[in-house]
């Protein structure tokens, strides 16, 4: 019993921290890209501004698994939200200074990503060493939910910050909880610590992680799908607010219920994994998703009426958590642990790879063809999408065992 409530008590400390710090770099998230997309209404500057948020995690992202692979996970978290927060400080002393720059909101952007590319390897790496491995799917059902109540407040705190007191103002929050966040951290404790204690060259680390993903089967569907996934995503991911300000108006409340209703979707359905506490077959439930996520990208496109936009937003935020929990317990069951690092790096990687590769083409796009379009075309690709990952998956699993 007193194992029992350990894990839990941990746990639950490590999940306050992480969603406290999610808050505040979700306010900080909504802000600027709010900040540009008013001030700018470009295609151009969405697609640098998403450039910036994306292409720092990948060039670090496997540097940062092989490190969560070796050291502490627990002390990479920490640094890497110490190393974020200090960037923002120095966006709100220069806010405040009169030093409004959208080239240097960019360069900050960047700062942050870097921390953010270290940080999430290791986030996504230490849940085996906190929690039972039949409570993974329930425990990161419970995440997802936190991360959607949040994030469904999210948008309104940052819209409402910036509406009324402007931009700096909004870096200082992120400040505030990054700082709560590592506090928490030090009180976590970590028994089931799982280190690499090789001191190889870190490229010889990183070779050896590439060549252990490929070498399985399912985790070499899973690098596929997060390839292939998140091209298809990247632009009701980035582009979505920018739709929003041409088809239904500049206001920013539009902007912020654009992501409100998006997370109270997502909050119902990590509600719903919590509940389940598992799912029987995995592969389905991402399979599932990916077709509703085409489905509802392709009805968003379609609409021409706000609220019934916002209906569909709201659909396929429900699946949101379903996806990231089925798709996360997969990789985490079928990993080893001295692995864990490096494959969820190497699937950032992929991921966070692609959509800066996507957006460049989908950004200046958007600037030509009606975003709606683009929605549309990418939506009813992700549905057929779905179905092969479906068969492909499935083929591996019966590989493996």
């Amino acid at each position: 019993m007193a194992q029992e409530t350990a894990w839990q008590k941990q746990t639950a400390l490590f999940l306050i921290s992480q969603n406290i710090s999610i808050f505040g770099s979700s306010v900080v998230g909504f802000a600027i890209v709010w900040y540009i997309t008013v001030n700018t209404a470009s295609g151009f500057w969405i697609t640098v501004a998403t450039l910036a948020t994306l292409i720092p995690q990948v060039v670090v992202s496997l540097w940062a698994g092989v490190f969560a692979d070796r050291y502490s996970k627990k002390l990479i978290i920490m640094l890497a939200d110490g190393f974020t927060a200090l960037a923002t400080l120095l966006a709100f002393a220069a806010f405040a200074f009169g030093y409004e720059s959208l080239t240097f909101l960019i360069f900050i952007a960047c700062l942050r990503s870097i921390g953010s590319g270290f940080q999430s390897p290791a986030v996504s790496a230490l849940y085996p060493e906190l929690v039972p491995p039949e409570q993974l799917v329930r425990v990161n059902g419970i995440n997802q939910m936190a991360n959607n109540v949040l994030l469904l407040i999210a948008p309104a705190v940052g819209g409402a910050i910036l509406g009324t007191f402007g931009m700096k103002w909004a870096f200082l929050v992120d400040v505030l909880t990054a700082a709560v966040a590592i506090i928490i951290m030090l009180r976590l404790q970590v028994t089931r610590t799982v280190v690499n204690q090789s001191r190889r060259p870190v490229l010889a680390e990183l070779r050896e992680g590439v060549r252990y993903t490929w070498s399985q089967p399912l985790l070499r569907v899973m690098l596929v799908c997060y390839a292939v996934t998140f091209i298809l995503i990247t632009p009701a991911a980035f582009l979505t607010p920018l739709m929003v300000v041409r088809t239904f108006g500049s206001e920013v409340w539009k902007l912020t219920a654009n992501e409100m209703v998006w997370a109270l979707g997502s909050f119902l359905g990590g509600l719903f994994v919590a509940w389940k506490g598992d799912f029987k077959n995995k592969i389905t439930a991402i399979a599932v998703s990916l077709a509703v996520f085409g489905c509802t990208f392709a009805l968003m496109g379609l609409s021409k009426v706000f609220w019934l936009y916002l209906l569909f937003d709201c659909i396929c935020g429900l699946f949101v958590p379903v996806f990231i929990t089925a798709e996360t317990v997969l990789i985490q069951t079928h990993t080893e642990p001295g692995y864990l690092g490096r494959v969820f790096a190497l699937l950032q990687f992929v991921s966070q790879g692609m959509m800066p590769a996507a957006i460049i083409g989908f950004g200046p796009l958007g600037d030509f063809i009606k975003i709606e379009y683009i929605m549309i075309v990418c939506g009813l690709l992700l549905l057929g999408w779905g179905l092969c990952f479906k068969r492909a998956a499935e083929q591996a699993q019966r590989y493996r065992g």
